[in-house]
């Protein structure tokens, strides 16, 4: 664990071989590290702009993501320990809200835990403001990709994105990548979509054995990031779809409005079994 870079995992294994791709030794980029949390919101917001309840709201952007505004503000922040034991940590972050950023305040906490079964997150925000804020989560993990690496997920529908990477229309998962009957990752095509209507349930194969990554039902969108060649690939349980912060009033898209003192949270568990020779 690394609270002070974000509330990152470094690395999870299991019978001396990767399940998440390990950060490298002297690694500074959170974004080479194997899972961080993501709060207030994941992914992209359109030109880090949006309005709510009638604030218009202009986020900072990172110049190597520009013009977007990116997963928020909890993996660019250190966390604070407050309970640690041999196989569990619990950390929190306080936001105290920023009128050239995020406005509202909030708390966030995460509980990391090994147990016999294998990985449990729990990640969840509170609204410590005075006035209702939108609020969505999500975990960010790297799963280390063998070469015969094969993903199996079924969901309703895929998030077709434009030029810009911001989702543009919802279509059959065909469209972009359907893995529901199970797809190699060498087979499939470079994807950085959102999946709407998932199950909740993905199962990831290869080097001999089979790793279940479960996440409880706020997380019911997961964004998949498979680049082609690259030694990851990413299946991100989150509570709402890209950039639903601009997007029509009518569209059920996940975000939560959070009154003050009110949570919202979700969990993930990841378990490894051998596969039958």
């Amino acid at each position: 664990m690394a609270p002070e870079r974000g509330g990152a995992v470094l690395s999870l294994d299991w019978q001396g071989q990767p399940v998440f791709r390990p950060t490298p030794n002297g690694a500074t980029d959170i974004l080479e590290t194997a899972c961080f949390p993501l709060v207030p919101y994941a992914n992209r917001i359109a030109d880090g702009r949006f309005a709510f309840e009638g604030r218009s709201v202009q986020l900072p952007t990172l110049e190597r993501f520009a013009p977007h505004a990116l997963h928020g503000d909890g993996w660019l922040l250190p966390w604070t320990v407050e309970n640690q034991k041999e196989q569990r940590v619990e950390m929190t972050l306080d936001w105290p809200g920023d009128e050239a950023g995020w406005p509202w305040s909030w708390r966030a906490r995460q509980t990391v835990e090994l147990t016999d079964q294998g990985l449990a997150i729990t990640l969840s925000m509170t609204n410590a403001g005075e006035a209702a804020m939108p609020a969505g989560l999500g975990l960010h993990p790297y799963f280390h990709r063998y070469a015969d690496s094969r993903l199996t997920l079924s969901a309703h529908g895929v998030w077709v994105t434009d030029a810009r990477e911001i989702p543009e229309r919802l279509a059959a998962p065909a469209e972009i990548a359907d893995w529901s009957s199970g797809l190699a990752l060498a087979d499939a095509p470079f994807v950085d979509h959102a999946y709407a209507g998932w199950t909740g349930e993905a199962v990831l194969e290869g080097g001999g054995r089979r790793v279940t990554m479960m996440a409880d039902a706020p997380a019911r969108w997961t964004q998949i990031y498979a680049p082609a060649g690259a030694d990851f690939f990413c299946v991100e349980p989150v509570t709402h779809r890209p950039d639903a912060h601009n997007a029509p009033s009518s569209e059920p898209t996940g975000l939560q409005r959070l009154a003050p003192g009110h949570s919202l949270e979700m969990a993930m568990t990841v378990l490894a079994v051998e596969l039958p020779l």
